[in-house]
């Protein structure tokens, strides 16, 4: 298994896509999903917006509840979204079942710790494999390319891109969680995946990354007020003195009485991608 077209459904003038494949670096087949609009169907390349999902989700939370695919037709915009772990016969999860850790909670980390490391390993299977399969398979310009993502996935988003700022011409996250190496997801997270080293850590982590020199011209992040992991987990302050003290142009908006569910990025998904747009000409 190369590359399999799972299915293929009319949307807004363009095609939704599911599609699987033989990943070398997770050892196992992987799914994503990717929004094909109709100025690509004459051959054309267009810009790309990845999109990286949060714990528990797959392809098809974005795909399905975001409603993206209509102001992606508009403004030409491929949207592509990968599952969030390896999945499938021998792939370890959880020992307790929990949801924040094994299957479906990757955190875009590649993993060095047994049992995790053989398949765990879903930072270079966004950065680099799966960008090398879609470059072949799809019409996507390559030198286009933004990227965004919520919570788990916001993290994702906002750590790939400061680790290859050349690669991202827009960047932008939806609840993200800013700092793992300070919250009780992100210190399982890490510590399962990376041992208890926590200098390991820093370079999944958004904040450390703007202290130790990375930089990124400009941020939108949405966050809502009424966010329940808000306080605990997601700590959009410690992004904002990180951004402040580094000169980063963050744009950070707590949107009044939302959550952290996709009613919460339905609302605001047509500002970011508006947003990419402008920046992906």
């Amino acid at each position: 298994m190369c590359f399999e077209i799972l299915s293929r459904a009319r949307a807004f003038g363009g095609t939704q896509l599911v599609c699987r494949h033989a990943s070398r670096e997770t050892g196992t087949a992987m799914r994503f999903a990717a929004f094909v609009p109709p100025q690509a169907e004459g051959g054309c390349k267009v810009p790309i917006v990845w999109f990286l999902s949060g714990l528990t989700c797959t392809e098809e939370n974005f795909t399905v509840k975001a409603g993206a695919q209509r102001i992606a037709a508009e403004l030409g915009l491929m949207l592509v979204a990968p599952d969030t772990s390896p999945r499938g016969q021998g792939v370890p999860d959880d020992p307790e079942g929990a949801y924040d850790f094994g299957l479906g909670a990757g955190f875009y980390v590649d993993a060095t710790e047994t049992p995790w490391a053989r398949h765990y390993r879903m930072k270079s299977y966004v950065e680099v494999e799966l960008p090398a399969l879609v470059a072949r398979e799809l019409p996507a310009d390559m030198d286009r390319q933004g990227i965004t993502g919520h919570s788990m996935g916001g993290h994702g988003a906002l750590t790939i891109a400061l680790r290859a700022p050349e690669r991202f011409r827009a960047v932008s996250a939806f609840a993200p969680i800013v700092s793992p190496m300070n919250c009780p997801w992100g210190e399982k997270a890490l510590a399962g995946y990376l041992g208890p080293d926590r200098v390991s850590w820093r370079s999944y982590d958004a904040c450390a990354l703007i202290e130790d020199g990375a930089r990124l011209p400009e941020i939108l992040v949405d966050q809502g007020t009424a966010d329940t992991f808000l306080t605990r987990e997601l700590k959009p302050e410690l992004l904002e003195e990180a951004c402040r003290k580094a000169g980063i142009a963050l744009t950070l908006r707590r949107q009044e009485g939302y959550d952290h569910s996709y009613f919460f990025i339905a609302t605001f998904i047509e500002d970011h991608l508006r947003w990419h747009a402008a920046r992906l000409g």
